[in-house]
């Protein structure tokens, strides 16, 4: 009887060490394959104007009465990162402050302009005082979401300073918004051309070895 209770005990601690070895081998793996995945960044949709393309300039007035030019090459020498909200939109409202976050750490670059559309301006103004948004350009204009195939929100738009579209997406999250300035920083418009441009880069890197090891 006590040789069964020492035989099932052995068993069980070996069954105890199996299992933790296990669990520490999928830990690794996981550790592994989160630092080959490369961030997912901002949805970026085919239709209307192309990263890389010189923006149509626009202009408006503000919710404010103050009056501004979006796109072309007109510009005040800051990149403007327009994001496009709705007072009906409950993601807007979450993304909002991390916006503006970025936009203070990106001051001596970029300005950070709000757009949205709809006829009742007294919601709108309500919306900017319950944001606390008054100090940032809003507009309320159809065309500009137009302007750049706005279907869904929370949408981001990122012009340079020189007018090019630097990139554009839909955006839910901080990783989404800080994808958008990397494009701009980096020159690679979505993580799909990234993850193509690393292919690329690894097939270079596999031929060359083959024809070293062949010659």
């Amino acid at each position: 009887m006590v040789e069964a209770l020492v035989i099932s005990n052995i068993v069980l601690w070996l069954i105890v060490v199996m299992l933790a070895l296990l669990v520490f081998a999928l830990t690794r793996q996981i550790g592994i394959l989160h630092e080959r995945v490369a961030p997912a960044g901002a949805l970026q949709p085919t239709s209307g104007p192309k990263v890389g393309e010189l923006t149509t300039e626009i202009s408006l007035t503000a919710l404010d009465g103050s009056k501004h030019r979006i796109g072309g090459t007109e510009g005040n020498g800051l990149a403007s990162f327009i994001l496009f909200i709705s007072p009906t939109c409950p993601v807007c409202k979450s993304l909002v402050p991390t916006a503006i976050s970025l936009a203070k750490s990106e001051a001596n670059r970029m300005q950070l302009l709000f757009g949205s559309d709809g006829e009742e301006i007294d919601q709108h103004k309500q919306y900017v005082k319950d944001l606390k948004i008054e100090d940032y350009p809003y507009f309320v204009s159809q065309a500009l979401g137009m302007t750049y195939q706005v279907s869904k929100l929370p949408f981001a738009v990122l012009i340079g300073a020189d007018g090019t579209l630097q990139s554009k997406g839909l955006v839910n999250t901080r990783e989404h918004l800080e994808s958008l300035i990397e494009s701009m920083d980096s020159g690679i418009a979505t993580v799909q051309e990234y993850v193509n441009a690393q292919l690329d880069s690894d097939d270079s890197e596999y031929t060359a070895s083959a024809v070293e090891q062949h010659s």
